[in-house]
């Protein structure tokens, strides 16, 4: 099995997008091969984190006006680097990769002084994620292979030293989902409608005029994403109800893919990762210059290129994309042939056959160490087979409430995947909140981006589908798709909350309660009563309708949850009522709160049938296992088999 530890840094732009993308793309490559992304940076102590990245930034960025023509060694200029260096030697050792890449200079030249007196027993390939001028401190620490995003940046590191055989002009390394085939958006002529994507990502508050003007353009239909603001969401809703036709207004979203392809042309600030996803998706772009930024070198290349325009102010955006769509839209016409000829969507593909092939060591002295984990953990978490090729039953660690940023959560359907796959558990669900639409309290609520819009509710199944498959691939882990439907009244009591677990579409959440659990039935889902008791240890609403009325509900619903997050409701139990336990997560310390433990095969259905049937259900208390340092619980070092991991458990068997 390959080993491969990529290594990152969170600040900046392109950094982490790069390490991730590769990572993903490996994984799609050859699911055997063990690959971890790696940030030290976010791994140091606050004050050097703060200290460190603000000076890597600055070395990055304008080390070539600091030092002129000589180059200072790099350490010299980041203070306590010994730090980050010794963390890294240690990781090394323990680890033994076969392939390090990295996507941030410093590595490089901690790597250098680490082997400064021995041969480096693993090949290094350095993606430079910079998208014109590329700092010598890129290239001035020994790499075997240099990833770069155009010839702009190849040209650099060709001046700078560099054989041109160490240089792999791939791209700058975007999603492999925008490798995928998407149907091609023709020219808008005639009656067709010119799509505009438009990114609100600075001068949020202008950005409402700018819409307006552009929606005045004619034929031109508008597709905003406001992100994680819901006071300019509100307002935009507002201003453009008499256009509601023409324009689409989104929160945050996690389908960027889609919506380059899908639009003509995206306005947007630059920057070093959505430039080189516009024109992976060879979406022409109109930039929004801002005052000597960073953002000035991949700006410069739209212009470089003839794909697009960059603008001063918001108001020429408007007059920019009527140029564009003039003329049976020629301008757009020019702009698209230009991208088609430098667009590569498949750069973090390309990149991750090279890693692969690269990723090659065949040193019998080598220790057979795998990536933050032993062997033994990842074996346990692979379904276990019995005679005739059935999977075994075994113990199985399941969390069926799991809320992300699509709601009131705070991490990304991408980022739970990761946070519960090296965590060992077996089944998640995650089950975003979605408001019903007749209830005052549910349209504010959407507005305030605490629940799913409903615009976005096929992306958010869409979204989980993909990292299911990925959760498989790389954790062996189960993840169903799933949802909270919110029936919020006025007190506690005319208030419930109601989980669809494993649902296959989505639901009108307007339906009653008795049309709600029969839906999602229908789909051949779990319908679970979520906290229905009063909570006493956390904050929160109460919701207890369900409770209130469980003659009428209880004939109809799947199970209750006995206990959620650091809550348990000891009259579930008391009514033997079916039952689950689970964290409501919202943000990372609510891993640790009760969970539920099933035990049969590892399979949709089988896990389902258990709930049904309340039988060979428990719940526990997760915490973390005995002896696990500080550092290796930031980092993930070392993540134990699930059941290791329990300290306490409560055992509660259905009779």
């Amino acid at each position: 099995m390959k080993k491969i530890l990529i290594l990152t840094a969170g600040f900046g732009d392109g950094h982490t997008a790069a390490a991730r993308n590769i990572r993903d793309a490996i994984e799609i490559l050859d699911e055997d091969a063990r690959t971890e992304v790696l940030d030290l940076f976010a791994g140091s102590d606050g004050a050097f984190n703060t200290l460190v990245g603000k000076t890597a930034l600055g070395v990055v960025h304008y080390a070539q006006t600091i030092w002129g023509g000589s180059m200072l060694p790099v350490e010299n200029q980041f203070g306590s680097f010994a730090r980050l260096q010794l963390a890294l030697e240690k990781i090394l050792d323990e680890n033994q990769p076969d392939c390090v890449v990295s996507t941030h200079p410093v590595y490089g030249h901690a790597i250098q002084k680490i082997y400064r007196d021995s041969e480096r027993p693993f090949r290094l390939l350095t993606v430079i994620t910079a998208s014109a001028q590329a700092s010598p401190v890129w290239f001035r620490a020994p790499s075997d292979l240099f990833f770069v995003a155009n010839d702009e940046v190849a040209g650099v590191l060709q001046v700078g030293g560099v054989t041109l055989n160490k240089i792999k002009n791939f791209g700058f390394p975007v999603s492999p989902a925008f490798a995928d085939k998407h149907p091609e958006l023709p020219a808008p002529v005639g009656n067709e409608p010119r799509r505009v994507l438009y990114l609100v990502n600075t001068g949020r508050k202008k950005a409402v005029k700018a819409i307006d003007r552009l929606l005045q353009v004619d034929g031109v239909q508008v597709t905003v994403v406001a992100g994680r603001d819901p006071e300019l969401r509100a307002k935009l809703i507002e201003s453009t109800a008499d256009v509601s036709t023409r324009v689409r207004i989104l929160g945050w979203t996690n389908q960027m893919p889609e919506l380059f392809y899908s639009h003509h042309i995206v306005v947007s600030r630059a920057g070093d990762v959505i430039v080189p996803e516009a024109m992976a998706a060879r979406c022409p772009m109109i930039v929004l210059q801002r005052e000597a930024s960073t953002d000035d070198d991949s700006a410069a290349l739209i212009n470089k290129y003839e794909c697009g325009t960059v603008v001063e102010r918001k108001r020429e955006i408007a007059e920019a994309v009527e140029l564009a769509f003039d003329k049976r839209a020629s301008v757009w016409s020019d702009w698209r042939k230009a991208l088609k000829k430098i667009s590569r969507p498949d750069a973090a593909l390309r990149i991750a056959e090279v890693v692969l092939a690269e990723a090659v060591n065949d040193r019998p002295a080598r220790r057979n160490v795998k990536l933050f984990e032993p062997a033994a953990d990842r074996l346990m978490r692979t379904p276990k087979l019995v005679n005739g090729g059935a999977h075994r039953p075994e113990m199985l660690l399941c969390d069926f409430h799991i809320h992300s940023n699509y709601s009131d959560g705070q991490l990304s359907v991408p980022e739970l995947i990761d946070f519960y796959g090296e965590r060992g558990f077996d089944c998640i669900c995650i089950t975003d909140h979605l408001a019903d639409p007749k209830r005052l309290i549910g349209k504010v609520s959407e507005l305030t981006n605490l629940t799913l819009a409903r615009e976005q509710i096929g992306e958010y199944f869409e979204v989980i589908e993909r990292e299911r498959q990925r959760a498989w691939r790389r954790y062996q882990m189960l993840v169903m798709t799933g949802i909270e439907f919110n029936k919020d009244g006025y007190t506690s009591k005319t208030s419930a909350h109601l989980l669809g677990i494993d649902l296959k579409s989505p639901i009108d959440a307007g339906l009653d309660i008795p049309e709600l659990i029969e839906e999602i039935h229908k789909q051949g889902a779990l319908a679970v009563a979520s906290h229905p008791h009063v909570m006493k240890s956390e904050w929160g609403r109460n919701t207890l309708y369900l409770w209130e009325n469980q003659e009428k509900y209880a004939p109809l619903l799947d199970a209750w949850e006995i206990a959620n997050r650091n809550n348990i409701f000891n009259d579930i139990g008391l009514k033997r009522l079916p039952f689950l336990a689970n964290s409501d997560f919202h943000k990372p310390k609510h891993i640790y709160s009760w969970k539920t433990l099933i035990h049969c095969e590892k399979n949709y259905e089988a896990i389902k049938e258990c709930v049904r049937r309340n039988e060979h259900v428990a719940i526990t208390l997760y915490r973390d296992f005995p002896g696990q340092t500080k550092k290796s619980a930031r980092h993930h070092f070392a993540a134990p088999a699930a059941l290791e991991k329990v300290a306490e458990t409560v055992v509660l068997q259905s009779a």
